[in-house]
């Protein structure tokens, strides 16, 4: 009994250990490969679909300052506010959900969970996912800033078949760097991305469009993001 608690707090003690080495690790190393990554290929392989991955990391102040606020006023209206969940929208979403189960699940992810997702797990909706999701998200909104999670999150994000990053995105579309990306076209990326394998902001569809218009008019209101608005 005594040998099995030492072995159990040897695992707590790495576990705890490994994980926050790497959270502070990636605080300043770029993100250059992530496990969806990772399992996409592996999917393109085991269905003897050709081996598609393009992703180049960027610099935050190397995209277009458009890119930033427009996947806030798409996915995370309050990301400069919370710190890592967005309470009123979880329970916006849980009553939604209770009182209209006919209707698609509304999700209340942020921008931090989503970059914790990305980084450091894989996609699915078990409670031991879900609740390494949690933990993630508290590790990098304690040891990273605002600007560092939002770096990460447009360099890591899925936004098309084998495309990751806003950088590869740019250049697979339209032949362009992120910084160079117009206030639309960094609209249309953000629609597309609870779903980029389904939308394409290369050849977006009428439901794309309209809510491509719908996040442009968003934008209007969300403050520029830049280094003054960091922790």
């Amino acid at each position: 009994m005594k040998l099995l608690k030492r072995i159990l707090r040897g695992i707590v003690v790495a576990f705890f250990a490994s994980t926050i080495l790497s959270v502070v690790a990636l605080r300043f190393i770029p993100v250059v490969f992530t496990p969806l990554m990772f399992i996409r290929c592996y999917q393109q392989v085991k269905e003897g679909r050709e081996l598609l991955l393009s992703h180049r990391w960027v610099s935050l102040d190397r995209m277009s300052e458009y890119m930033p606020v427009a996947v806030i006023a798409s996915e995370d209206a309050n990301f400069m506010k919370h710190h890592g969940f967005d309470f009123k929208a979880i329970e916006h979403a849980a009553k939604r959900n209770m009182t209209h189960p006919e209707k698609r699940k509304l999700g209340a992810s942020t921008i931090s969970q989503q970059t914790a997702k990305n980084v450091f797990l894989w996609p699915g909706r078990s409670w031991l996912r879900k609740g390494l999701e949690v933990y993630f998200t508290a590790l990098i909104e304690l040891m990273w800033s605002k600007e560092r999670i939002m770096e990460v999150y447009l360099n890591s994000i899925e936004t098309g078949e084998g495309i990751y990053g806003v950088e590869a995105i740019a250049n697979e579309n339209w032949g362009l760097h992120a910084e160079q990306l117009s206030k639309s076209q960094c609209a249309l990326i953000a629609v597309t991305l609870p779903n980029p394998r389904k939308f394409s902001s290369k050849h977006p569809s009428a439901y794309v469009q309209k809510r491509q218009k719908r996040i442009l008019h968003e934008m209007n209101y969300v403050k520029k993001f830049g280094a003054e608005t960091g922790k």
